[in-house]
């Protein structure tokens, strides 16, 4: 009987940071997200849930890094300044807003760019626009505070580096049946929209 060893393209990280948040939040989305792309959108990622603290130099090994939480984040000097060459250097960080990371997390991407703003992305970006079509923007997977999902980006030179998403939930919804009591329909949604993130990281 032959044996052999699926080789993948591209390998995806989730960010282990510090101030005492819930980075580990979301167990199980980021190996269901890969498995999805890979199936429907015929991409070839690996789906391990690596862990990769923002002061690794083996961060540059991932060309997307998933942050997800609750509570608080800080980020070291160092972590800054990796995290920023990281970035500068083609990598792509996604921030998912568990619920109360928000007024977190814009403070110490501050320290990583302290020139650059969160901007919200008009609903014609390319992200929203790649296999699966999304003409209002993000789609809402999970209620909080009854406001509308929303998604913002840090832009550097004309390249989209960070995508932030905020009272949406994707993480959740990339969590495996029955965590969470969302629909079928509610996962696909979110399932398609994290496809368009990794297509328009890998593709574009």
């Amino acid at each position: 009987m032959t044996s052999f060893t699926q080789e993948y393209s591209v390998e995806l990280a989730k960010l282990k940071y510090s101030g005492g948040g819930d980075w580990y939040a979301n167990r199980t989305a980021l190996t269901n997200l890969a498995e999805f792309c890979n199936k429907e959108v015929g991409l070839n990622i690996n789906p391990q849930d690596n862990v990769i603290e923002p002061n690794s130099s083996s961060i540059f090994n991932y060309p997307y890094v998933y942050m997800t939480g609750h509570g608080n984040v800080v980020f070291t000097d160092e972590d800054a300044t990796v995290l920023r060459k990281y970035l500068e250097a083609g990598g792509f960080l996604h921030i998912d807003d568990n619920y109360g990371l928000e007024k977190f997390i814009r403070p110490q991407m501050k320290k990583v760019f302290p020139e650059l703003d969160f901007v919200e992305l008009p609903f014609d970006h390319p992200i929203y626009h790649q296999k699966y079509k999304f003409k209002t923007g993000l789609p809402k997977i999970h209620e909080h505070d009854a406001k509308p999902a929303r998604g913002y980006g840090l832009i550097h030179k004309g390249r989209l580096v960070c995508f932030f998403d905020v009272e949406c939930d994707l993480g959740n919804g990339w969590e495996d049946a029955g965590i969470y009591n969302d629909s079928e329909e509610t996962r696909q949604k979110a399932f398609k929209m994290g496809a368009n993130i990794l297509q328009y990281v890998f593709l574009n």
